[in-house]
């Protein structure tokens, strides 16, 4: 199985930033699909950034050009750079991954189907 954590949630006034990062053990995969999805209360799963093995990453476009998704230096890890934060940004965001890359575009969609993900970090933003 896979275990998925994540780290780096915390408080901000608008305008600031917070990275967050997710490490990855257990099973491995020769290719990944590895994002961000967040959910705040009373709203639905929304997905936030997706990177798949060959670095290519696709942004809900809520948070393009404000966050960047990277790959961390474990071998399954994956970071959230996110600046210019505003009060909308504010939920739970959980790493996700799965060993279906082909369906990385589709999981930003929908990331309920993504088969990993840690329990999430809290970012609230004021």
């Amino acid at each position: 199985d896979v275990q998925l954590v994540e780290s780096g949630g915390g408080s901000v006034h608008a305008g600031g930033s917070l990275r967050l990062s997710c490490e990855g053990s257990g099973r491995t995969y020769v290719k990944w699909c590895m994002g961000w999805f967040r959910q705040a209360p009373g709203k639905q799963r929304e997905g936030v950034a997706v990177m798949d093995s060959f670095g290519r990453t696709t942004y809900a476009n809520t948070v393009r050009d404000r966050f960047t998704v990277s790959k961390g230096t474990a071998k399954v890890s994956l970071t959230l750079q996110m600046n210019s934060l505003v009060a909308e940004d504010t939920a739970r965001y959980y790493c996700a991954a799965d060993p279906r890359e082909t369906l990385c575009d589709y999981f930003l969609n929908d990331p309920r189907n993504m088969n990993y993900r840690g329990k999430g970090t809290q970012v609230t933003v004021s």
